[in-house]
């Protein structure tokens, strides 16, 4: 990636909303052309489009007009075609009515920017999945070489949520097919990461679903870990505020923090990882800085 292409991207969402989700048009820069020359995002992250959506849209459209003009690039290998850089539920909605028209903004635009805005604007409107918003970061570090850092920074979002929402594309794919439905959680996905056997995984997820289990019982099963209220493993009752105090542990490490208490009061904190790059993750979070830094 050059430098200038990362230096755009280092302008910060601000910016790329600024200059292409919400553009000003001058005098005579908005043109008007057929939805029929407009060609879908090639690298739109969004898979699905939920038909009562559209519907709605359509009919906000059509009380209300269009609004604002949908952003589009010369499809570079389709003469006369346009490729859509900002608006695929207006132009979806659009079809719907049969307009003969829309207004529309010509950008140039590159694939690294097109992919970008595209996560942008749906991240705005919280309408990607879990697994379609990992989908699109795994995009963008392998299409254009993009580390976690950059991609938080251009898409405005932490470090540790870019890092654990690619975590969740290791996952068997019945899983992720769960996760994509909303039958399973983010943090449910998350806690089946710990068992090893894909076939086990599996299992474990289809009867959390059958049987309606929390995050936490979820987690237990996967460690293997006993009932804490079946015997006093740990020789003392787990207080409210201990399972309070592991539980926002285990959000901001996102692994299976594990609080071991004694009745003198001490006690430890076991913190597991899943390899080599899991551990250089949670030490960053803990320490603020690498390991590389540390060692270096």
């Amino acid at each position: 990636m050059t430098a200038g292409r990362r230096d755009r991207l280092g302008k910060g969402l601000g910016a790329l909303l600024g200059d292409y989700l919400a553009p000003r048009a001058e005098e005579g820069e908005i043109r008007r052309m057929a939805p029929g020359v407009i060609v879908p995002n090639p690298l739109q992250p969004r898979q699905e489009f939920p038909q009562q959506e559209l519907d709605e849209l359509a009919r906000s459209i059509k009380e209300n007009g269009l609004l604002q003009p949908l952003v589009v690039r010369p499809a570079p290998r389709s003469e006369g075609r346009f490729e859509l850089v900002a608006g695929e539920r207006r132009l979806r909605a659009v079809r719907l009515l049969d307009w003969e028209e829309v207004p529309v903004l010509v950008r140039e635009v590159d694939d690294e920017t097109l992919l970008v805005l595209a996560l942008v604007e749906n991240l705005q409107r919280e309408a990607l999945n879990p697994l379609e918003e990992a989908e699109g970061y795994r995009a963008l570090a392998e299409r254009f070489g993009l580390t976690q850092e950059q991609i938080a920074h251009a898409v405005g979002k932490d470090r540790s949520t870019v890092a654990n929402l690619l975590r969740l594309l290791r996952l068997p794919p019945s899983i992720r097919k769960l996760l994509r439905e909303a039958k399973l959680s983010m943090g449910h996905a998350r806690a089946l990461l710990a068992v090893d056997d894909p076939t086990q995984a599996s299992a474990l997820a289809r009867r959390a679903v059958r049987e309606g289990w929390s995050v936490r019982e979820v987690e237990r099963r996967a460690s293997g870990r006993p009932r804490r209220d079946a015997v006093g493993t740990e020789g003392l009752a787990r207080q409210p505020v201990l399972n309070a105090l592991e539980e926002a542990l285990r959000e901001r490490l996102a692994t299976r923090v594990h609080l071991k208490g004694g009745g003198d009061g001490k006690g430890v904190i076991e913190i597991p990882f899943s390899g080599p790059d899991d551990f250089e993750r949670i030490f960053a979070l803990i320490v603020g800085r690498e390991a590389s830094e540390v060692l270096s």
